[in-house]
């Protein structure tokens, strides 16, 4: 079997967030020879013992972790609030991706054969990849208003529980649409037909680089912009209300303790933003750098796989923080994991505790 390519095509370096293997890059290669698309995998492979252990230490903190977070906010029925159900589809997006687009990816990257998971799997997992990001962005955006609305509306109805339903659902519907592009033009290229031993999953975007470039610079304002800007928003508005509504005097024991947990819920808010601009910031700039260097003057060939996994490990253990973010800030969840870790005191506790209310 022959594979030609459009001449209006080529091989594209990842703009998106998740993408082909970790997003590498194939800008400048030579498209004859299927094999120079791999240039630097010597030095990938070796360093494969450092990477593959790291991986699934990742996985494995992101599994545990956001499954627990999300079972705490299941069984608990004081944890059913808009504020947590965000979080929630917070802690199942990354449950998604770590489970289902990290060892995929991670196996693409160290396989000097290639993709080996099916032509399905090649257009699902960048899809997927992508709509978690887009995913995360816009739950930290809707837990920004939700806390706002709580501040400056505090007798204002509270959101119900299917009100947060059809956000979530709203907000899974747009990130498959803003993630459909990288997927769209992702493809399946067997070659060991033509004898050589290699399968490629890579994005083909237009030559003219015009279309890749824009989507990569929307990718990069969308992760940053959007959570940052309504963080920042959400803050100024709700300094501005509890000063409005900030009666003159000696604030009351009851105000100084709605005050402390409107911050600390704030507080866990910024930290989950912060964390995962922060991560995800590394693989953000190296692909709109690629996009913007097609002809690998400022990085060489040699060390755009080693350096694109670098980037897609830190990227991807944005998955693992909110779990501790969330349990270093929030009592009732610390609780729940002294009771899973310690069960015998944990019951004690309770009981104790049941006790003294009744008397």
């Amino acid at each position: 079997m022959d594979i030609v390519m459009d001449e209006d095509y080529g091989f594209s370096g990842n703009s998106s967030p998740g993408s082909g293997p970790l997003g590498q890059s194939r800008h400048g290669l030579n498209h004859s020879d299927p094999m120079d698309m791999f240039v630097g995998m010597e030095l990938l492979l070796y360093y494969r013992p450092l990477f593959l252990p790291l991986y699934s230490l990742l996985v494995v903190v992101a599994g545990v972790g956001n499954s627990f977070l999300l079972a705490c906010i299941l069984t608990d029925k004081k944890l059913h609030n808009a504020t947590n159900f965000f979080i929630g589809n917070l802690a199942a997006g990354d449950l998604l991706m770590c489970l289902s687009c990290v060892p995929l990816t991670a196996s693409y990257a160290f396989d000097s054969r290639g993709w080996a998971f099916g032509r399905a799997l090649c257009h699902l997992v960048p899809l997927l990849q992508c709509a978690t990001v887009f995913a995360s962005v816009l739950s930290l955006t809707a837990i920004a208003v939700d806390r706002y609305v709580v501040v400056a509306h505090p007798v204002r109805k509270r959101i119900s529980a299917c009100g947060c339903g059809a956000v979530t659902l709203g907000i899974w519907l747009l990130s498959l649409v803003l993630a459909a592009p990288p997927s769209f033009y992702t493809r399946y290229l067997d070659w060991r037909p033509n004898g050589i031993d290699l399968v490629v999953c890579e994005e083909f975007w237009p030559k003219s680089g015009s279309l890749r470039l824009l989507y990569s610079c929307f990718i990069l304002v969308a992760s940053y912009m959007i959570p940052l800007l309504s963080v920042s928003v959400s803050y100024c508005a709700i300094t501005l209300s509890l000063k409005r509504y900030t009666m003159p005097g000696e604030p009351s024991h009851s105000q100084k303790i709605w005050c402390r947990r409107r911050k600390r819920t704030f507080s866990l808010l910024v930290a989950s933003v912060l964390a995962f601009a922060l991560c995800w910031l590394p693989l953000q700039v190296l692909n709109l750098l690629l996009d913007l260097d097609p002809d690998f003057q400022i990085i060489g060939k040699r060390y755009i796989n080693i350096l694109q996994v670098c980037c897609h490990l830190v990227a991807m253990s944005s998955a693992c923080y909110n779990p501790f973010i969330y349990a270093s800030l929030h009592s009732k969840v610390r609780s729940h994991l002294r009771g899973y870790l310690c069960p015998c005191d944990h019951r004690h506790a309770h009981t104790t505790e049941t006790g003294s209310t009744r008397d």
